[in-house]
C-alpha cells in the first residue's frame, strides 16, 4: 500500500517527508537506505500499524520528497540530527528503530549517539559497527573487498558529478538505479517486477536527487566533509533483532561471529531464505511478524483502547 507522504518540520526551514500510520501506538521508526526511499517500507507499514505500532517512515534528507540538506551535510551525524528532530516534532521520547543499508548504519549511529532515545534496534541486513581490534582479537579476519560487486562505490564516491553527467536523462537515471534491483544481484532474480521498479526508481529520475544519494559514498571515500564523527566504532548496547537475506552478493564474511561482538544483546542473526538486500519489500510478512514478536512486551504495555 502506497501511503502518501506528509511533511514534518524538524528544524527551522527544514522538512522531512514521512509516511505514517498507527498514530498512538508504540513508536517505530523505519529508516531506508540506498538506492531506496521510504517507499521500500510500503508493504510493512500497514501490517505493523495493525499490530499496534505508530509507524513512521521518513525520506532521509535529500531523498524522495524530503528537503535537501540545508547545510550540505549527508553524513550519519546529520541524518541522526534530523531524526531526533523528527522525534521531537512527533512528541516521541524514544522509539524502536529499524533500518537497512545506509538506514541500518544511521540507526546504529543513532543508538550510540542518543542511547536514551532508541529503545531497541531492528537491522535488516549485515550492517554492523566496525570493530577491527575486537574482531582481530577474536580471530576474525578482515573482510576482503569485492571489486566486481562494488565498482559503483568508486564511481559514486570519487566521480559523482561525472557519473550524473553521463546519466543525462530521467530514463537513464532510473535505469541506473534499477540495476541495483536487477543484474547487480543485490536480491534474487525477478524479485521486482516492472511496476515495482517504476515506483521505486521514480524519485531518482531527478538529477539532483540522484546526486544527493551519492553523497554518502563520497563520505565513505573521504571526498566529502562531515558534520561530526560517525559513532559506529563500538558495540551496540540496545537489544537488536538481526535478520539477513541469504540471496545477495553484498554479504560480508564471518557475519555470525561479527554480530556476536557488534550486538552483544542480539536476537539472531536469522538468515532469511528467498530474501536479498531489500527484505521489507521481498519478505514483508516475515519482517512485520518478526518485529511484532521482538517488541511483544512493548505492544503489550500499550494502553488498552489506544487508537492505531
Amino acid at each position: 500500500m502506497n501511503i502518501a507522504p506528509t511533511f514534518v518540520t524538524v528544524r527551522e526551514g527544514h522538512r522531512l517527508a514521512v509516511r505514517r500510520r498507527g498514530e498512538g501506538g508504540v513508536p517505530l521508526l523505519l529508516v531506508h537506505g540506498f538506492p531506496c526511499t521510504s517507499l521500500i517500507w510500503s508493504r510493512v507499514i500497514v501490517p505493523l500499524a495493525d499490530a499496534g505500532f505508530d509507524v513512521v517512515a521518513p525520506d532521509l534528507r535529500g531523498y524522495g520528497d524530503s528537503d535537501f540538506a540545508p547545510d550540505g551535510f549527508y553524513d550519519f551525524a546529520a541524518f541522526t540530527s534530523d531524526l531526533t528532530g523528527l522525534f521531537d516534532a512527533l512528541g516521541w521520547e524514544r522509539a524502536v528503530v529499524a533500518g537497512h543499508d545506509l538506514g541500518a548504519m544511521v540507526a546504529i549511529d543513532m543508538a550510540t549517539r542518543h542511547p536514551g532515545r532508541v529503545d531497541r534496534l531492528v537491522i535488516l541486513d549485515d550492517s554492523m559497527p566496525d570493530l577491527p581490534e575486537e574482531f582481530a582479537a577474536a580471530g576474525i579476519p578482515a573482510s576482503r573487498p569485492k571489486p566486481a560487486v562494488y565498482d559503483y562505490q568508486r564511481r559514486q564516491g570519487l566521480h559523482a558529478d561525472e557519473l550524473v553527467a553521463e546519466l543525462d536523462t530521467p530514463e537513464r537515471r532510473r535505469r541506473y538505479v534499477a540495476e541495483f534491483f536487477g543484474h547487480r544481484m543485490w536480491c534474487p532474480p525477478d524479485a521486482f517486477g516492472e511496476e515495482d521498479l517504476a515506483l521505486l526508481t521514480e524519485p531518482y529520475a531527478d538529477a539532483a536527487r540522484l546526486r544527493a544519494s551519492f553523497a554518502d559514498y563520497e563520505v565513505v571515500m573521504g571526498t566529502r566533509p562531515v558534520s561530526g564523527p560517525e559513532l559506529t566504532d563500538r558495540p551496540v548496547e540496545q537489544p537488536a533483532l538481526i535478520m539477513i537475506g541469504t540471496d545477495q552478493v553484498t554479504l560480508g564474511e564471518h557475519v555470525d561471529e561479527r554480530c556476536a561482538l557488534a550486538f552483544p544483546r542480539a536476537v539472531g542473526p536469522f538468515w532469511i531464505r528467498g530474501a536479498g538486500h531489500f527484505m521489507p519489500w521481498e519478505r514483508p510478512t516475515v519482517v512485520h511478524r518478526a518485529v511484532s514478536a521482538f517488541c511483544g512486551d512493548l505492544l503489550a504495555r500499550r494502553p488498552q483502547g489506544a487508537e492505531v
